[in-house]
């Protein structure tokens, strides 16, 4: 068998070799853990590696493949409703963001709400709440105490 590493370097994020495949990937911002058991299974379709087995004990030139088959799902046939990106605003075209991608995407389309002035993009700038959610007496505790000063700051 095998020797287990203890840290896998996927898609730029180190990951738990103890853990199975799917559990070590959702470690990765962007993979939640339905894609992350879909990925393991094309994983194992493609190299015959068991999708439940452990992340460490995966051959190193195993890792290339997994590596590919996170940073694009959508060419290794991952079902369209499952990309966290489907039908992008500027392309038109289906895709799944993970990492520094997805934090910059995420930016660009708040952005996009508060240049238009949409209600979303109002809603989000004052720091309410964006989906109907009532406020009357929940989302108050946002800010520091209005009032309330520590001792030493009184002198």
């Amino acid at each position: 068998m095998a020797e287990l590493r203890l840290i896998v370097r996927i898609a730029n994020k180190d990951l738990n070799g103890k853990s199975k495949i799917p559990k070590a990937l959702m470690e990765i911002k962007g993979v939640s853990h339905r894609i992350a058991k879909i990925i393991a299974k094309m994983f194992e379709k493609e190299t015959g590696i068991k999708w439940d087995s452990k992340m460490g004990e995966l051959p190193e030139d195993k890792d290339k493949k997994l590596e590919e088959i996170v940073l694009n799902p959508e060419k290794f046939k991952v079902p369209l409703w499952n990309l966290n990106r489907q039908k992008e605003y500027d392309t038109g075209e289906d895709k799944h963001l993970i990492m520094a991608d997805l934090d910059f995407d995420e930016r660009n389309i708040h952005q996009r709400m508060s240049k238009i002035k949409s209600y979303r993009g109002l809603r989000r700038g004052w720091g309410l709440t964006v989906r109907g959610q009532k406020t009357k007496s929940t989302h108050r505790g946002k800010g520091p105490a209005v009032g309330v000063q520590k001792k030493d700051a009184k002198k």
